[in-house]
């Protein structure tokens, strides 16, 4: 017994030993990389509304909390300071709006920054240091727009955008890799970004990128003379028709199976629908903004009304401009202007599973009482000032004419 009780403790000390090993181990990760002794920046593109970390590689073993600079250009006198001077911010990201400022989209875990639903604006430097100005480690970030982008359908025989070559560098597309397909037991749909690169050997060589002598388009290493041409390159998506199984769920068990078998013998069962429905009601004439639970732009989204499915090559934003109802980019569902015929259950597939819906009623307005704030009282007004605006300089013009005639008369006169 004794000699049992001597093994255990020797195996528990051990066990103390190898994690306190561990534990070090994890703490020197900072040791295996160095820090640069000039400072460079690693670049990276994203989409636009895509959310991205940036890792700070490298610090000193003494310094326990980092800053985050965020700079457009390099030697610009504006610059963000991305911090709690503790390294700990936390953002729910479920809260962040698009086009809030990056003041309220970052996070700062394990020294990494993170940056939610990234804008075009967000492109620039992102430096990695400390309050006193120390700097570790940079990255060149470019975010490419979504507005613009052009898309090919693969069923309908359409192609990317060839490569385009000029005298000192090159422009094409880098493709992702393909999303899963986005619904499963009937046909789906699979996308895959292309986000603009560039390639030439005029680069500025303080910029780090994975293939020499390639950056995205909007990186800053890119001379201001290649930029006019760079910049009419715009993101892709490619879209293709795709066909996967659904993944068998377990079978209920007996007892609840039997439970269930009685209530449909002794009365009608209550529909219940296959995923959790919110409810909303929206005013006739008013738009609506939908979008499905935990998913990115990044992520394989879908959208069905009832049973009708709603394909991005007849619902995709920019297929129809007089669209009413389409899909953009973010994989947000618009209803502009809603009708009556909009009701109806919206689900949403996220990644080739079905995981929510959404019960939309549309209903007439109540009568209230008008205030400024109102979008109809503001265009009201709006449209009456204009039509003052053109009324009045249509009513100046004529008489500056009528003037100038009179003038020009009396001197024929003399």
């Amino acid at each position: 017994m004794e000699m049992r009780l001597v093994g255990i403790a020797i195996f528990l000390r051990m066990a103390d030993v190898l994690h306190a090993f561990a534990v070090m181990e994890k703490e020197d990760v900072f040791k295996k990389t160095p820090c640069p002794a000039f400072l460079m920046f690693d670049n990276a593109a994203y989409l636009a509304d895509m959310s991205f970390e940036l890792p700070c590689h490298c610090k000193p073993e003494e310094v326990t909390s980092v800053v985050w600079y965020f700079q457009k250009n390099m030697g610009s006198q504006q610059t963000k300071v991305l911090t709690d001077f503790d390294g700990t911010i936390v953002v729910d990201s479920g809260h962040i709006r698009v086009g809030s400022d990056m003041l309220k989209r970052f996070s700062i875990r394990m020294f990494s920054l993170i940056i939610f639903r990234a804008q075009v604006t967000d492109s620039g430097h992102y430096i990695c240091g400390t309050k006193k100005g120390d700097f570790f480690y940079g990255y060149d970030i470019d975010v490419q727009p979504s507005k613009g982008i052009t898309v090919a359908f693969e069923d309908q025989s359409q192609h990317p955008q060839k490569d385009q070559t000029e005298k000192h560098f090159s422009v094409f597309t880098t493709f992702w890799a393909w999303t899963k397909c986005d619904r499963c037991g009937v046909r789906g749909e699979q996308r895959r970004i292309g986000l603009c690169y560039v390639k030439s050997t005029y680069l500025y060589p303080r910029y780090r990128t994975g293939t020499a002598d390639v950056v995205s388009c909007g990186s800053r290493s890119v001379p201001m003379r290649f930029q006019g041409t760079i910049s009419l390159r715009k993101p892709e998506v490619v879209i293709r028709s795709c066909m996967r199984p659904c993944i068998k769920k377990k079978a209920p068990e007996e007892g609840v199976l039997s439970i269930s078998n009685l209530i449909a013998k002794v009365g009608h069962k209550p529909w219940l629908p296959p995923v959790p429905i919110q409810f909303h009601k929206q005013l006739l004439g008013n738009s609506l903004i939908i979008a499905c639970p935990g998913a990115r732009p990044e992520h394989a989204v879908a959208w069905d009304k009832d049973s009708t499915r709603l394909y991005r090559t007849s619902f995709l934003i920019g297929v129809n401009k007089s669209m009413r109802v389409f899909i953009d980019h973010g994989n947000h569902l618009h209803i502009r202007f809603a009708q009556m015929n909009d009701r109806g259950i919206y689900y949403c597939w996220r990644e080739g599973q079905m995981v929510a819906g959404f019960r939309l009623s549309v209903g007439y307005r109540g009568h209230h009482k008008r205030t400024l704030d109102d979008p109809e009282t503001k265009y009201a007004i709006k449209a009456i000032l204009t039509s003052y605006v053109l009324i009045t300089m249509v009513f100046i013009t004529i008489h500056v004419c009528r003037c100038c005639f009179y003038a020009f008369k009396c001197l024929a006169v003399r």
